[in-house]
């Protein structure tokens, strides 16, 4: 990535925006050395942006930004099943998909990528106390209201505001890689990774106190994954029974167990190829996956590719 020109990332910031929706964007992909992004904030005209939750916003940029942008974040904002955004800033975000860029929306954002027709007949989320309204207001988009993110391709769609990060990180392991994605992760104090097929919240009468348990145990794991990691260990880590603990880590992370784990070690690996020189027999040994053809096996099952071709395109010049 040295010396190359910045992504560039727009944030639009309709009437009504929520503010946790408008920074996680602006946050994560903030220019930095270690991020090559460069970001603007813009409404559908210079100036103020009246938004939600008592805060407004001063933006720098009118809807050129997204002519300029390859790729367009569409934050939240109150009341979308209301009205359509203006007819200018559906022209602008047409356009710009139009001329290649990604389209992403935050939570509500999604009614402004529908008023598009962009998210006719595909899958697409939203918060969930909106996926109904989104269903109603735009009968041929198919909504998914069991889902933290949906990845259309070039049409991108998150739930409430935190999967928004999860949606950000999901973009950033494609751009740059997962070690720019934990990286980031890192800084946010976030986990690095949850299935973008985990359901929005799981309604319980009386909920478990283990989050914190399975979260130590997760730790845990990433830090053996070169030794065996069955059910039985984790559980016992954890100090619930199996079943309880396949359960219950579904519900926490999307995966099953056994699938989190053999995640955990593809991602690793992925992190070892971009960053270090060693072989893939190595690596396949350093990350518990036991042989090069084990690893190649994984790797294309799970990402599409190899590890050749991901080294060849994500490496860090080491």
């Amino acid at each position: 990535m040295a010396g190359s020109r910045p992504r560039r990332v727009g944030v639009l910031v309709l009437e009504g925006a929520k503010p946790l929706d408008v920074g996680i964007p602006a946050q994560v992909f903030t220019t930095r050395a270690s991020m090559p992004y460069e970001v603007r904030v813009c409404g559908a005209a210079p100036g103020l942006v009246a938004g939600g939750d008592g805060l407004s916003y001063h933006v720098a940029d009118g809807l050129g930004a997204l002519a300029w942008a390859e790729i367009v974040f569409v934050p939240g904002y109150r009341f979308p099943d209301r009205d359509d955004p203006p007819r200018a800033v559906v022209d602008a975000l047409i356009a710009a998909h139009e001329r290649g860029a990604r389209l992403a929306a935050i939570s509500t954002g999604a009614f402004a990528l529908a008023a598009t027709g962009l998210l006719d007949g595909r899958r697409a989320t939203t918060h969930w106390h909106y996926t109904r309204a989104l269903a109603a207001r735009h009968p041929r988009v198919r909504v998914d209201e069991n889902v933290l993110f949906v990845d259309e391709g070039s049409v991108l769609t998150s739930a409430g505001a935190a999967s928004g990060i999860d949606l950000c990180l999901h973009i950033l392991r494609g751009d740059l890689g997962v070690a720019a994605s934990n990286h980031a992760a890192r800084r946010l104090v976030a986990a690095p990774y949850r299935s973008g097929g985990q359901a929005q919240y799981v309604p319980r009468s009386v909920p478990e106190p283990l989050g914190e348990r399975f979260a130590a145990t997760r730790d845990w794991a990433l830090r053996r994954l070169d030794e065996p990691l069955t059910l039985e260990a984790l559980a016992r880590h954890a100090a619930v029974s199996p079943r309880t603990f396949s359960r219950r880590f579904v519900e926490d992370t999307g995966y099953t167990p056994m699938q989190w784990v053999m995640r955990a070690r593809v991602d690793m690996a992925r992190e070892l190829l971009e960053r270090s020189e060693r072989g893939i027999e190595r690596i396949a040994a350093d990350v518990g996956l036991g042989t090069g053809a084990n690893l190649r096996l994984h790797f294309r099952r799970i990402l599409g590719t190899t590890p050749t071709e991901y080294r060849r395109t994500f490496a860090r010049g080491v």
